[in-house]
């Protein structure tokens, strides 16, 4: 029963729809089970002297108010069933997202997007068609088989043992092809989130795959999983091909054992030609739950897979959750103090920091300098619990980073990424993403704060322009300086640029800084970026090297030391001069 864990208590939630629903399906099969009772007495009466035509109606006439009566319990527990599995459909939906929403960064570097949107698509449907239809078939399954077979024992024993002599080789059908069916549907499923990978990423780079005249290429990719599914949706076609045939095949034979033996009882006046017209639709209400055996089975393998493999993420646990937190704590003030810090990120990898110590006091500005791939944005991880740093290593506030309950930690803390996402939907909507009740003066505000509101006034429509999927209407600088925007909004208690101006010129970035500076006063503010002239009026800089700090203090400082930031800025320098030499001769 672990594969149905998480849907059971949805089911639980709604379970008197659930049994309304299956109680009217009894009705409605009881009521069905009523017909050929009445052909039977009709049938038996027309030889009856004083039997008329009249009588003929009312029979018809009564068959006409039943299957009335089937018409509309058909449409309430349709109305109950159907409708309660497509409200299993989103909670599990909403249960599945959820879920992914407390996973931790890691988690999501190594899953695809692709795989992701197939279990949250094809394996919902699945399972909703299970919790559905395939809750209606069990019932049918059992209602019709046991009353079906019961009038079929009534009417003549001896028949009813010869009419269900192929049934046994039914079972053994049903049993062989559904482990086969299962096991198939897996390998669909597996191709389908192939092929929905392989589409989402060719969508999303499709300006890269344009760059560099690669449609060929990726439409022949493309063409390898959408066959690659196509012919996994064919073996599981061919199964199925044989299956129903087969199924139909024994109950053929049932048929014509009653159809035999049937006519030869009812010649000899062992039963009557009622019985046998009962019979015969008793046999063919038998049959309907033998063929509803292998349509439930296929519902019950596919719902069964695609659990599996939607457990399979529930099973996946957060790393970074709340744990011996301090409930008392509820804001932030922005000393943050790294004692001692060695981190890497699997026991089998190589150390990114060792004994790393450095401290910032509240409402100042540390930058944080050092070579591409020294640890910057990973103290930057650390500091924010993207990843956990090890215990008594990171304190806020001189509180253990432990004891600061998540939700307070990142609403306090806020990071510009260099790499931006932006939703496509309104610039407004964009930089007021942190704080939704933002009126348009806050968001105004901000814009002019981050250099771009001048930028956003070019557009057609201001601040309602719609911007593509991640901004890519948008250059880098724009985007950067939206994500800015978007993060001032929020004014939190510390704020971490992280190489988040790298796209903007160098006048920008020194313009945007200096007044972050300004407005940012008795609040923490953390820059990592690689040009050291727009690092000069930060209160500490740190400089990683080989995962140690190599060397702290203000910018004069570090220029007298004569060590790695002079050297750093030295270099810089010179390609500034080259750059701007070159500019001039073009």
């Amino acid at each position: 029963m672990k594969t149905f864990d998480k849907i059971i208590p949805i089911l639980k939630k709604n379970w008197l729809r659930i049994v309304i629903g299956l109680l009217l399906i009894i009705v409605v099969d009881v009521l069905q089970l009523m017909v050929p009772k009445i052909m039977q007495v009709a049938v038996d009466q027309i030889k009856v002297p004083g039997f008329a035509q009249s009588d003929l109606v009312k029979y018809s006439l009564l068959i006409f108010l039943i299957a009335l009566g089937i018409a509309a319990i058909r449409f309430v527990w349709r109305l109950l069933l159907i409708g309660n599995a497509w409200i299993v459909d989103r909670d599990m939906r909403q249960l599945f997202y959820d879920h992914l929403l407390s996973l931790s960064k890691s988690f999501f570097d190594k899953a695809k997007t692709g795989d992701l949107m197939a279990y949250a698509t094809n394996d919902m449907n699945a399972v909703r068609m299970l919790a559905g239809f395939g809750l209606v078939i069990l019932v049918d399954i059992v209602v019709f088989s046991v009353a079906s077979l019961f009038f079929m024992i009534n009417i003549n024993l001896r028949l009813t043992l010869l009419a269900v002599i192929p049934m046994p080789f039914l079972t053994f059908v049903i049993v062989f092809f559904g482990k086969r069916i299962h096991h198939h549907f897996k390998r669909v499923q597996a191709s389908f989130a192939q092929m929905s990978g392989q589409i989402q990423e060719s969508i999303s780079g499709i300006r890269v795959v344009k760059a560099f005249v690669q449609e060929k290429a990726e439409l022949s990719k493309v063409s390898r999983s959408a066959y690659n599914y196509v012919k996994e949706n064919i073996l599981l076609v061919r199964i199925f091909g044989i299956f129903h045939p087969t199924l139909f095949l024994f109950i053929s034979i049932s048929m014509g054992i009653v159809l035999v033996f049937g006519g030869e009882l009812t010649l000899s006046g062992e039963i009557s030609m009622g019985e046998f017209v009962a019979f015969f639709s008793y046999l063919g209400m038998f049959v309907w739950p033998m063929i509803a055996i292998g349509w439930f089975i296929n519902l019950l393998q596919r719902g069964k897979a695609s659990l599996a493999r939607l457990n399979s993420i529930f099973e996946v646990g957060p790393e970074v959750y709340d744990e011996d937190i301090d409930e008392s704590i509820q804001a932030l003030q922005g000393k943050i103090e790294i004692r001692t810090l060695s981190f890497k990120y699997k026991e089998d990898s190589s150390e990114i920091f060792s004994n790393v110590s450095f401290y910032i006091d509240k409402g100042k500005t540390l930058a944080l300098v050092g070579k591409t791939g020294c640890g910057k944005t990973t103290l930057v991880d650390l500091i924010t619990r993207v990843y956990n740093p090890p215990r008594n290593s990171i304190f806020i506030d001189d509180h253990d980073i432990y004891k600061i309950p998540l939700q307070v930690l990142r609403k306090h803390i806020v990071t510009v990424p260099q790499d931006i996402f932006l939703f496509s939907d309104s610039i407004a909507e964009n930089i007021a993403l942190g704080k939704p009740d933002a009126d348009r003066k806050e968001i105004e505000n901000a814009a002019r704060n981050a250099q771009v509101y001048d930028d956003i006034m070019e557009f057609e429509k201001g601040f309602d322009t719609v911007i593509g999927e991640r901004g890519v209407t948008l250059s880098g600088g724009q985007k950067q300086r939206l994500a800015i925007a978007r993060a001032l909004l929020t004014d939190p208690e510390v704020l971490i640029l992280d190489d988040a101006l790298s796209a903007v010129d160098t006048k920008t970035e020194k313009q945007i800084l200096e007044l972050l500076i300004g407005i940012r006063k008795n609040k923490t503010t953390i820059i990592i970026a690689h040009r050291i002239s727009s690092l000069q009026h930060a209160d500490k800089i740190v400089v990683l090297e080989n995962g140690k700090v190599a060397e702290t203090g203000n910018h004069k400082e570090l220029l007298a030391i004569n060590g790695i930031y002079k050297d750093l800025q030295e270099k810089q320098m010179i390609k500034e001069r080259l750059d701007a030499e070159t500019g001039k001769q073009e």
